[in-house]
């Protein structure tokens, strides 16, 4: 008897309608073979099946059984299929009659019967939204983020007995309600009252997170900026409910979810010894990379320069474009990556050049040969450079915390500027100011005549690049909107002037 169950693949970060065929011959000797170009863990199904059917109470047919995954010329990969497997064959057996042409079914089994976590489940819920399935049924512990999808009816299972008695009748599993986005922004590790001095530095990434901004922290060792760094998901606004499922479907595939919604923007800190598929993404069928886990959220590179040449240079496509492609022999597969960079260095090899207190005992060839590790391109990709210098001893121990604001005052500014930008392109598919192009910038950002005439100058004189000239604007817009300003003034723009390399020598 022949049984036909619905199931999802992933391609990329969507999900792919799999119909699992389940063929069981009364004739032939006993076997058990899966097609349609399965994966190492697919195959291995073969074994998990067969007892969890066991295990479970059913019988297991000592027949020629034939399992094909449709589309046959799609790579299937993972033990997602468990589940369709086994119901098929309990189908195709006559040991359960039902009727599952609106359901859709995910999930790895255990020996006993019991369901596992399982990768990926979101995208497969919002591929049975797509497709109009009516039903679909995941394991318990996934829930929680399957019910983040409207629309479909999400049934959480513990085991293979209990879709068993549910699709007799005898026994029903309530749908999960949907779940609501909410916000959580009480438990971060690091809080901007936590930082001693270093004002310029905290209005520097209040300016960032409001515009989404790249920015860079030089200074010497044990100044903060690590400490900085790490603040600023402190004062990230909140995402937005596209931004909220773009987030977890990535988390969801790359097995980082743990059953649980995406409520705050990443964080990702890769060490600097990572490798350029660890950092951009790729393997055999390609995987998220790091700058796919910080989409819409932070990645902070710190020891700039000791990444990788290569490595740093990939990121620049990237972070122009906010999407990556990859190709290999098994297809092309493009990952989001709207990210913003927070990069970390000293200013030299002992980390002392310019510092006061401090000699600088580098000679000239080593601080070029530091300073030339990053390309000029990939820094002229950043919005603001910010010199960090070494703490004064007086800041280090005053003890009222009352002089410095709090994480939480700072984003309720953020917040609000975000808010503007949010209802400023509302009509276009970008967010924040830092994503604009040439186009939106001649439309959102006019300049009066006295700005006009100090970019002039800036130009002439810092040598600014015409990428360097827009980046300046944007900075500048994002500092009006601090501010709530409609237009641009001169000192917006002078104040995001401040934040280009001064000597603008860029090796």
């Amino acid at each position: 008897m022949l049984a036909k169950v619905l199931s999802g693949a992933l391609v990329g970060l969507d999900g792919v309608l799999v119909e699992v065929e389940v063929d069981i011959a009364s004739q032939g000797l006993p076997s058990f073979t899966i097609v349609g170009l399965p994966d190492k863990a697919v195959e291995e199904s073969r074994e998990r099946v067969r007892a969890a059917l066991k295990n479970s109470g059913f019988d297991f047919p000592a027949r020629r059984i034939t399992v094909n995954l449709a589309p046959a010329d799609l790579p299937k990969e993972g033990p997602t299929y468990d589940l369709p497997i086994a119901l098929g064959i309990l189908i195709a057996s006559e040991q359960l009659k039902a009727d599952i042409k609106d359901s859709l079914f995910t999930g790895e089994l255990s020996l006993d019967g019991k369901l596992r976590h399982t990768n990926g489940i979101l995208p497969q819920v919002m591929l049975a939204k797509e497709k109009k399935i009516k039903n679909v049924f995941v394991p318990h512990v996934n829930s929680s983020e399957a019910a983040l999808i409207k629309g479909v009816k999400n049934f959480p299972l513990e085991s293979l007995v209990d879709l068993f008695y549910h699709l007799q009748g005898e026994k029903l599993i309530k749908a999960k309600n949907p779940t609501k986005l909410k916000n959580n922004f009480d438990s971060f590790d690091f809080d901007m009252q936590e930082i001693q001095g270093q004002e310029q530095a905290k209005r520097a990434m209040e300016i960032a997170a409001a515009g989404g901004h790249n920015i860079i922290l030089k200074g010497p060792p044990g100044a903060g900026k690590t400490m900085i760094a790490r603040t600023l998901p402190s004062i990230l606004p909140s995402m937005t409910l596209d931004e909220a499922l773009e987030v977890t479907k990535i988390y969801s595939i790359s097995g980082l979810l743990d059953g649980s919604i995406a409520t705050k923007r990443p964080f990702r800190a890769p060490h600097h010894t990572t490798s350029h598929i660890g950092l951009i993404g790729g393997s055999t069928i390609p995987k998220p990379g790091e700058i796919t886990l910080a989409h819409r959220g932070v990645l902070f590179l710190d020891e700039f320069p000791e990444f990788q040449r290569h490595v740093l240079e990939a990121l620049r496509q990237p972070m122009e474009d906010g999407f990556v492609t990859i190709s290999r022999a098994s297809g092309r597969i493009t990952f989001p990556s709207k990210f913003m960079l927070v990069a970390a260095q000293n200013p030299c090899p002992c980390g002392f050049l310019g510092d006061k207190t401090h000699s600088c005992r580098c000679t000239t060839v080593q601080i070029l040969r530091y300073q030339k590790r990053v390309s000029g391109p990939m820094l002229d990709r950043i919005d603001i450079h910010l010199e960090v210098p070494a703490v004064k001893v007086e800041k280090l121990t005053t003890t009222d915390r009352k002089l410095t604001e709090d994480s939480k005052m700072i984003r309720k500014r953020v917040q609000r500027a975000r808010d503007i930008q949010i209802g400023r392109f509302k009509k276009s598919k970008i967010t924040s100011n830092s994503e604009m192009g040439s186009k939106d910038i001649k439309k959102f950002c006019e300049l009066s005549d006295d700005c006009l005439n100090l970019l002039r100058m800036a130009v002439s004189k810092m040598n600014l690049s015409a990428r360097g000239y827009h980046r300046t604007i944007k900075v500048a817009r994002t500092i009006a909107d601090l501010e709530d300003a409609r237009d641009i003034k001169i000192t917006h723009l002078a104040e995001a002037l401040q934040f280009r390399p001064k000597n603008d020598v860029i090796f």
